[in-house]
């Protein structure tokens, strides 16, 4: 392609493109997370305006970047493609009318109790009852008032509630998953400890099967975090506010996706000069670990008690 010179007006143009419409005319299909939308053929990646984030690669941009990374398109031929004169038309004017201030973070409300988050978490997902409880009592897990999803609470230093995850409590079709809106996922769930060591999940149910499965009078010493996915960020934060840690455990999942976050989780580990190692579940994931234990644990119990 012979090089095409674009004003700078004609790059603002390309660059204020709305890419979620975009993505509509493209066909893409999107699913809703929260205030973002999230590509249906790849779930770490999410739209706002005119911006972008991928979870999993920690990196993002605007309308012209998204183009060369997901179409494998040049720089022209992004720019290009963005200037179509049906395409311009989807134009948002993010810095004047359409761009709405930031939501503010605010915990969604609790319910009266927390009976069906419990009977979930325990039931369902074989969680440990005094593991659970510890965190119910600090006000880290409990259920929501309108839909009844279990909610996982990330805290600051200070206590103050920054990000939080739902969950469903629906044990029948496809589970509902989501980030509070305003959420800082700098703060995403996680326990700190005094100790140097510092355990890394995906999702709060994992961190708290975990620990259900391998917790002793001394788990609370130790520092954990979920993810909320695969992004960085909430391991970063861990590291930036509790310098004792000198020891990462990566803990993700045991399929393709996991694999490749821990690789990339441990250079961004051994680049701040800290050690850094792998746990991985024998199933695909460790409350799958925990529930096939149990299951296992109540045959070898009904073998005992007919025998």
């Amino acid at each position: 392609m012979p090089y095409i010179h674009f004003t700078e007006e004609q790059k603002r143009h390309a660059n204020m493109v709305d890419l979620a419409e975009f993505l509509r005319f493209k066909g893409e299909p999107l699913i809703r997370s929260g205030r973002e939308l999230r590509m249906e053929r790849n779930h770490s990646v999410t739209v706002h305006g005119n911006e972008w984030y991928d979870h999993a690669a920690g990196k993002g941009g605007g309308p012209v970047s998204f183009l060369k990374e997901f179409y494998g398109m040049n720089y022209q031929q992004a720019v290009l493609t963005l200037l179509n004169e049906d395409i311009s038309q989807l134009c948002s004017q993010v810095d004047t009318s359409r761009e709405k201030e930031r939501k503010p973070f605010a915990l969604p409300p609790a319910n009266e109790n927390n009976r069906r988050a419990f009977a979930y978490l325990l039931k369902h997902r074989h969680l440990d009852r005094d593991v659970l409880t510890a965190f119910v009592r600090l006000g880290m897990v409990y259920e929501d008032q309108k839909y009844h999803n279990a909610v996982f609470v990330g805290r600051d230093k200070d206590g103050t509630a920054r990000h939080a995850h739902k969950r469903s409590t629906n044990s029948q079709g496809r589970p509902f998953r989501m980030t509070v809106e305003g959420s800082d996922f700098r703060y995403a769930f996680n326990w700190p400890g005094a100790s140097g060591h510092l355990l890394v999940f995906e999702a709060p149910i994992d961190l708290l099967s975990f620990i259900s499965m391998y917790h002793d009078s001394d788990w609370a010493r130790h520092s954990y975090v979920a993810l909320c996915g695969t992004s960085s960020q909430p391991l970063l934060g861990m590291l930036e506010r509790y310098p004792q840690i000198q020891t990462v455990h990566l803990c993700l999942d045991n399929d393709q996706a996991g694999q490749l976050a821990t690789k990339r989780l441990a250079k961004v580990v051994r680049e701040k000069g800290l050690k850094v190692d792998a746990f991985v579940p024998v199933l695909k994931d460790w409350n799958q670990d925990l529930c096939a234990n149990s299951q296992q644990a109540m045959e070898v119990h009904h073998e005992q008690s007919v025998s």
